[in-house]
């Protein structure tokens, strides 16, 4: 055997007519598993059945909202009805001047920045709250019942919720009988401006957390059972194994979610704000999104409309980054 082994060795270093030692070659079959590398061509010609769906899409981005930041020099040129789109005559920062000293500019930056930051402490968690609260049930129908019902009021269109909220709200509608029905006295609630800011957290809550709750309980999905299991064994109750399992199993969701919502922290929702408010109470419920709209479309200052668009856009870009690194450094979990 071991005459055989020697042998087998000594012919496979033997040295080659040049003096080289011989060495043996590597299967064939090695190289045969190394992965093949395809240029982008090739591989558009082998999925472009399934590229084809990127086209309108990519159309879409493209014509609304790529195309359209070309249109952010107006805010630094003179532009007037008729004229070239890209303005006249080049002013520089003099829209900027111009709304940086207005004082009814700050007056909705402010109101966008309180009802803003409202939304975000009040009607972000409140999702998250009614999933963990879902994902306790153990009643498959009446969980379906109770998604369904919540889940209605995001399809009704903004001018019914708004009509809605007029009809409740009026001198003589619904919450005025009530509280005339206890011995109080009605409340005019359109003109004064202290109602506006709990009417609109009120009526987001009601239209958008049962359909905040979608993603969450799809997250709440991909946990693994058996750590449930394992928490029980260990005498964890239900409020530790929410604790411990399934909070931190949602919380890439949450941070994603948070993020998005930080970048979308001036946009309070115009339509619903237009409807509501009126000048009486101007002083709580002018916000910049409605502002911009007297500016640009209903006093046609399209530049300096386009001047305050520009600084709104660039404090979200700012809040996305700074909590996009934030998450990335303090959780781990970021937007890329």
């Amino acid at each position: 055997m071991s005459s055989d082994i020697a042998g087998a060795t000594s012919s496979a270093d033997a040295p080659a007519p040049g003096g080289r030692i011989r060495r043996p070659r590597r299967a064939a079959s090695l190289r045969l598993d190394r992965p093949v590398r395809r240029t982008w061509r090739q591989e558009l010609r082998r999925d472009w059945r399934l590229y084809s769906f990127l086209v309108l899409p990519l159309i879409f981005f493209a014509v609304f909202r790529y195309l359209p930041i070309l249109g952010n020099v107006v805010a630094f040129r003179r532009f007037r009805p008729g004229s070239s789109i890209f303005g006249d005559e080049w002013v520089g920062l003099y829209y900027v001047r111009m709304f940086i000293q207005d004082p009814s500019f700050w007056s909705a930056f402010w109101n966008t920045v309180v009802l803003g930051l409202l939304t975000l402490v009040v009607v972000f968690p409140l999702p998250i709250i009614l999933a963990l609260m879902l994902n306790e049930l153990r009643s498959a129908r009446f969980k379906r019942l109770v998604q369904t019902v919540s889940y209605l009021p995001h399809f009704m269109s903004i001018v019914i919720v708004a009509g809605m909220i007029f009809q409740l709200t009026a001198m003589k509608g619904t919450f005025n009988q009530i509280i005339t029905g206890l011995g109080g006295d009605a409340i005019a609630f359109f003109q004064d401006p202290s109602w506006f800011r709990p009417i609109y957290l009120t009526s987001e809550v009601w239209q958008t957390v049962g359909w905040g709750t979608i993603l969450y309980l799809a997250a709440l999905t991909t946990i693994d059972g058996q750590l449930y299991e394992a928490a029980r064994i260990d005498g964890a109750n239900r409020w530790r194994q929410t604790w411990h399992i399934t909070l931190p199993g949602i919380r890439p969701t949450m941070i994603v979610l948070l993020i998005l919502n930080i970048g979308s922290f001036m946009a309070v929702g115009f339509e619903k704000v237009l409807l509501l408010q009126n000048p009486v109470i101007y002083s709580t419920a002018d916000v910049i999104s409605t502002y911009l709209y007297r500016v640009g479309i209903v006093s046609n200052s399209v530049s300096y409309a386009t001047a305050i668009g520009l600084f709104e856009a660039l404090i979200g870009l700012t809040l996305i980054l700074s909590a996009n690194a934030i998450s990335k450094r303090t959780v781990g979990a970021s937007l890329w």
